[in-house]
């Protein structure tokens, strides 16, 4: 994600306080266009080390938010006002921070 200039990266640990899966990742994208970047290179990147196609993915640039869906880990790529809005940091505070990157 970082390789495709998405901002304020962060590995959150959902295991200690959900069952729905074990980490989000979660990045913001400037523009439509760089969001679908954004995801697109998360899908070759994975496919790349043998992953399959997200099991889900949801939304699109247009909407403001996508979403993977790898079973075991969730990325969300927002524009800034979508992140902003939906705090999954917040919303998800008891989980721990396992890395930040600006």
């Amino acid at each position: 994600m970082s390789d495709r200039q998405a901002d304020n990266l962060v590995l959150l640990d959902i295991r200690p306080v959900s069952v729905v899966t074990d980490f989000f990742v979660i990045g913001t994208a400037g523009s439509a266009r760089q969001m679908r970047a954004v995801a697109d290179a998360v899908e070759d990147a994975l496919r790349e080390d043998g992953e399959s196609k997200p099991a889900i993915r949801e939304g699109d640039p247009a909407s403001g938010w996508m979403l993977l869906d790898y079973a075991g880990v969730i990325v969300h790529v927002f524009d800034p006002e979508r992140r902003s809005y939906y705090d999954l940091e917040g919303l998800w505070r008891e989980a721990p921070l396992v890395a930040r990157m600006a």
